[in-house]
Formats: structure tokens, C-alpha cells, sequence
């Protein structure tokens, strides 16, 4: 390990999380905002039964000012690049819950607006869609079968989607609960 600038690198378990499944490195980085600043849509993992778990498998390690990155992290190493000194770039990073409003274009129902309350992960905490029609539904983390990250925090253009908790919470309460398809 080369210690650049002075501060040591610490081993991270780093997880880019796709809903389905996700890719996992051990990372040698000097903090964890380092790697989130480095590298769009990743994690890092810090649940003391994840990271023992992980360390038994045969996980690629690599230190983060390495010239070239494994595949699937050099396209993250890639994005994040092209992201970094735009306006609002890490505007809503390491911030506790956000709250933003994301159009979504629906192929099969239309579009439809999502209000959403992210946790530091930028996974869902609870979500109100709304639809053409003005009717609202709203959903919790019991509601989903997955919940894989669904923003980027560093992301600069979620800084413009950033909406008060008051709006969130307003819909929130008009919404109707979302039922299960039986």
C-alpha cells in the first residue's frame, strides 16, 4: 500500500448493489467518502457480519489510486469523473435522509412522479408515487421485494430533485397505502 498525502488507507468492503445482486471489492482507500467520491453507485460496507462474511471470499483488492480498475469499477471510476466539478456534485452526500421528487417514465403505465425519503445509502426509506390522474400511492420498505440503492447522493443532478420534508410528508399523509397484488 502507498500512503499518498500522508493518511494511512484502510481495507473497505465496497459493494455496487444492482437489485438483483451486486459486485463486491476490497478497496484500499483513505476513508469511505474517498471511495464515494471516487466511484458512482457503490457503497461501502461497514455491518461488522457483512464484512466478516465477505472476507472469506475470493474478493478482488485493489488500492484506489491504482491506474487502472477491475471491470465493472473502472466504468463507476469513469461516470463519477465525469460528474465531478458540475454543480450540485455531492450536494446531498452524507446527509442522514433526503428527500427528492424523480419523473419516471413507465413503458407499460405511463409516467409517474416518485417523491422519495433516502437514507444515507441512497436507498428508499418510503416512497409516494404519483400518477397522471392525481391519485397517490405510498410504500415502505415491506412493500418492496428488493431495495437497492436508487439514487447517487454524489449524482449533480439530484441536487435540482431535492424537495422539502414538508412536501414529502404533505403527500405522504394524502397518499393512500399501497396493497399487496393478490
Amino acid at each position: 500500500m502507498t500512503d499518498t498525502g500522508g493518511a494511512h488507507k484502510h481495507r473497505l468492503l465496497v459493494l455496487h448493489d444492482y437489485g438483483m445482486g451486486g459486485a463486491w471489492w476490497w478497496v484500499h482507500a483513505r476513508s469511505a467518502r474517498e471511495v464515494l467520491e471516487t466511484f458512482a453507485w457503490v457503497e461501502v460496507v461497514t455491518d461488522p457480519e457483512a464484512v466478516t462474511q465477505r472476507e472469506g471470499d475470493e474478493l478482488e483488492e485493489f488500492d484506489i489510486d491504482a491506474p487502472v480498475m477491475p471491470p465493472g469499477l473502472d466504468g463507476l471510476r469513469a461516470q463519477r469523473d465525469s460528474q465531478r466539478g458540475r454543480e450540485g456534485f455531492g450536494a446531498l452526500a452524507g446527509r442522514d435522509v433526503v428527500y427528492v421528487r424523480k419523473p419516471w417514465d413507465d413503458e407499460d403505465d405511463g409516467p409517474v412522479v416518485y417523491l422519495m425519503e433516502i437514507g444515507p445509502a441512497g436507498r428508499r426509506v418510503r416512497q409516494v408515487e404519483l400518477a397522471d390522474d392525481g391519485t397517490a400511492w405510498r410504500s415502505g420498505p415491506e412493500d418492496w421485494p428488493f431495495n437497492p440503492p436508487v439514487v447517487d447522493l454524489f449524482d449533480p443532478v439530484l441536487a435540482g430533485q431535492e424537495i422539502s420534508r414538508h412536501e414529502f410528508e404533505e403527500s405522504w399523509a394524502r397518499a393512500q397505502q399501497v396493497t399487496p397484488d393478490v
